[in-house]
């Protein structure tokens, strides 16, 4: 774990503004297995979905007052369904509130402090950009809404807990895994750069 501040380009959203710092109720250990769950719910969605994954990594450290954690993931989306992505997008967050779940630290306040708006922004924003519509508190014409993204998203989790839970505790070890390292140790294929297989 790193006790420098990262680059501030890694704490930017899709945008160009600060991703929000959300206060996790959880010591440092708890807190930075949370966020390797929450990028390994990403990594392994995308590699499940057929994106090419590049690296999947936590980001942590420290100021005078206290520990920051945060991760990302970066991958290409390359001839994959744009409600594959969204679901992607989505499943940071159901995976580290399903491990909150899991390990027994489950609270509303903990539960909440997982949200990642920023991945939801991020998903309307990039189908908005190819012409498909997802709505965010309504189903619009010929889209979807985020209710019906996140519900694709929780049974993959559900389907893939085994490997996210795997890649979470590989990240939590090792910081930085990249998607050839995700995909030995889940068995699914990372495909190639440009999408083919």
């Amino acid at each position: 774990m790193t006790t420098t501040n990262p680059a501030p380009t890694l704490l930017l959203d899709h945008t160009g503004k600060p991703r929000p710092m959300l206060d996790m109720p959880l010591n440092i250990e708890q807190g930075r297995l949370g966020v390797a769950f929450h990028e390994a719910g990403h990594a392994v969605l995308a590699l499940a979905y057929g994106m090419h994954v590049t690296v999947s990594e936590l980001i942590a450290w420290s100021d005078e007052e206290r520990w920051h954690v945060t991760g990302r993931t970066a991958r290409e989306a390359d001839n994959v369904s744009p409600w594959q992505f969204a679901a992607m997008s989505a499943a940071g967050e159901l995976a580290q509130v399903n491990y909150l779940m899991v390990y027994g630290l489950w609270t509303p306040e903990r539960a909440a402090a997982c949200a990642a708006d920023h991945d939801r922004e991020q998903a309307i924003d990039t189908l908005a950009s190819f012409g498909y519509a997802l709505g965010l508190d309504h189903t619009p014409q010929g889209g979807k809404s985020w209710g019906m993204v996140r519900g694709m998203a929780r049974r993959k989790v559900g389907h893939l807990w085994r490997e996210i839970r795997t890649v979470a505790h590989a990240m939590n070890e090792a910081t930085v895994l990249t998607g050839d390292e995700i995909a030995a140790l889940t068995g699914l294929v990372n495909t190639p750069t440009g999408g083919a297989s």
